[in-house]
């Protein structure tokens, strides 16, 4: 049986940070608003002149140079972005060639802040079916850039980033390393509550616009359930479980989903305090946090999961 395990991780966050402080000159609210309702103290942003596919190639040098691997050991991209730099072609593309990779393939997937999931889902089942033996699967977003900085109900959660993990083919059935399960679900009733008012056929590039109390509640419902669903999937239950990465989204949310999974929180990994919402981004970068602090280790049971607009969910239970 061939399974798909993590061999690194890495992650690149852009210089520019911005304290919660800096909203008050422009908007009616503070620091300990902030804090309070979301748990986010700061988030970075991305340069001017600084893109997607920049962040992606960064935190992919990241994930080679901890695996000590090159990019000729790379079959395949796979990147997570709503904020592809063009319309076409593929960020992924762009990576491939600002990494010098020069064989295999590489190719976008939009699932928003669920994103990573969904390309982590997709590199899985290339590697189990044989199509390719190492990916890099990338989460990176330019947030920043769809925010309508009159509205401090989205304006203050976002934040730019970038997170890569290496996986690879094992075919060592004594260890039980790797992805045990994974699930994906969509349902594009509630598109309402969390959009972007623009796109090619308005032709303008629009603002990010969100229902924060709708989705509050179908983050902590739809993930809670659909982690114990994997969980079931992989054979364990939530005593197995080491690690909790979810999405970063707000602190209340994975306050809620820690109390749902009866996990307790610090066995939850949380960056939202320094990150905000990396969309995309947000569960590499996390995991990549965990790893660095020394939280994650191998052999460790880890689930993730994250809900983003569509709506589009997802989870994976991992053996690290």
């Amino acid at each position: 049986m061939r399974r798909a395990v993590v061999e690194s991780i890495g992650h690149y966050l852009p210089n520019r940070i911005v304290e919660n402080s800096e909203f008050e000159a422009t908007l009616e609210t503070n620091d300990s608003w902030i804090r309070s309702r979301t748990g986010i103290e700061r988030r970075h942003f991305a340069a001017e002149n600084e893109t997607t596919s920049d962040m992606g190639i960064k935190a992919a040098q990241a994930a080679l140079a901890n695996a000590n691997c090159t990019v000729d050991d790379v079959d395949a991209i796979i990147l997570a972005t709503s904020t592809a730099d063009l319309t076409f072609p593929s960020a992924a593309t762009m990576v491939q060639n600002g990494l010098g990779m020069r064989h295999g393939f590489a190719f976008d997937v939009q699932a928003v802040c669920a994103g990573f999931l969904y390309a982590l889902t997709t590199a899985n089942s290339m590697i189990a079916s044989g199509q390719a033996n190492r990916i890099l699967v990338i989460g990176a977003e330019t947030f920043s850039k769809l925010m309508d900085w009159t509205d401090r109900g989205t304006c203050v959660l976002f934040g730019d980033g970038a997170g890569a993990m290496l996986i690879s083919a094992q075919h060592d059935e004594s260890s039980d390393r790797g992805i045990l399960a994974t699930a994906l679900r969509s349902d594009g009733r509630y598109k309402d509550i969390l959009y972007v008012d623009g796109g090619i056929s308005l032709q303008t590039t629009g603002y990010l616009r969100m229902q924060g109390k709708e989705v509050f509640r179908h983050a902590v419902e739809k993930l809670s359930a659909i982690a114990l669903e994997t969980l079931e999937k992989a054979g364990l239950t939530t005593e197995d479980v080491d690690w909790i990465v979810p999405h970063q989204a707000n602190k209340r949310i994975l306050e809620g989903l820690s109390k749902r999974l009866r996990i307790p929180m610090d066995k939850v990994v949380m960056t939202v305090n320094n990150h905000g919402n990396t969309s995309a981004a947000s569960i590499p970068l996390a995991m990549a946090v965990g790893v660095q602090n020394k939280l994650i280790k191998t052999g460790d049971v880890v689930v993730t999961g994250a809900i983003g607009g569509g709506l589009a969910w997802g989870t994976a239970v991992i053996r690290w």
